[in-house]
């Protein structure tokens, strides 16, 4: 059997009870970590886990078929299927007839709530990935227009280079927006839009609401960061978020 484990937001300690079980039970196990930043310790958990790149698991994957025949952990950061990687791997263990198990845990798609704003009244996530030559996706400022046209709060998540160890900062992200706003000029995003910029939710985050300019020179500390963009807000919200100034 695969089991597909998430660990969590921060670090070894945010794997679950559930999680700890089944890890100790399997015969193997594997990690990823280019989906995401993690600031444990895996000989905290086991003896030996093999830490697999973008290309071991993007391709062969060859620990999904040795699941056909012992217990195998893949260890992922977040929550097993808030990556869109991870639910190709459940796909084709479904197609190779090997039995699977997913053990959630903490993500970001819930911990985003410590900065006051209600879960439900987010609108579609985006992400802002590194520009590349001759690749400058617009996407997430589509995205943002979208969600704020609706009255709707926008999560941006921040690329993550682990292999090339590239993580992308809220200044950074911030930075993207803007160039993109310089080329559309829908005053989608400016210097003066207030957001939120967050860092390391779950274990010792730092977040801040603040104009786009001023988050931009704010030291966030280490990844992974994100940005939120808030729609309309609820009094309430509106009361949390100034202790966040």
């Amino acid at each position: 059997m695969l089991y597909i484990i998430g660990l969590g937001l921060y670090d070894e300690k945010d794997i679950s009870v559930r999680g700890m079980e089944a890890l100790k039970n399997c015969q193997k196990a594997y990690a990823e970590f280019y989906t995401n930043a993690f600031h444990g310790k895996l000989e905290n958990l086991r003896g030996e886990i093999k830490i697999l790149s973008r290309e071991d698991v993007e391709g062969k994957a060859a620990f999904i078929k040795e699941a056909k025949n012992k217990d195998v952990a893949f260890l992922v950061p977040g929550d097993p299927m808030a990556a869109t990687t991870h639910v190709d791997i459940l796909l084709r263990a479904k197609k190779l007839g090997v039995e699977t198990r997913i053990i959630h845990s903490s993500s970001v798609f819930s911990a985003i709530g410590e900065t006051g704003l209600q879960i439900y009244k987010f609108g579609k996530t985006t992400s802002v990935v590194f520009p590349e030559k001759n690749y400058f996706p617009q996407t997430p400022y589509d995205v943002l227009k979208e969600n704020l046209n609706a009255g709707l709060h926008t999560l941006l998540l921040l690329d993550v280079k682990a292999d090339e160890e590239r993580y992308m900062s809220v200044g950074d992200g911030i930075g993207i927006l803007l160039e993109i706003e310089k080329k559309r000029k829908e005053n989608v995003f400016t210097e003066e839009t207030m957001c939120i910029g967050a860092a390391r939710l779950g274990g010792g985050s730092a977040i801040k609401y603040a104009r786009a300019k001023d988050l931009a020179d704010f030291d966030f500390g280490p990844p992974p960061h994100a940005i939120v963009v808030p729609g309309k807000l609820h009094f309430v919200e509106e009361e949390f978020l100034d202790y966040l100034k």
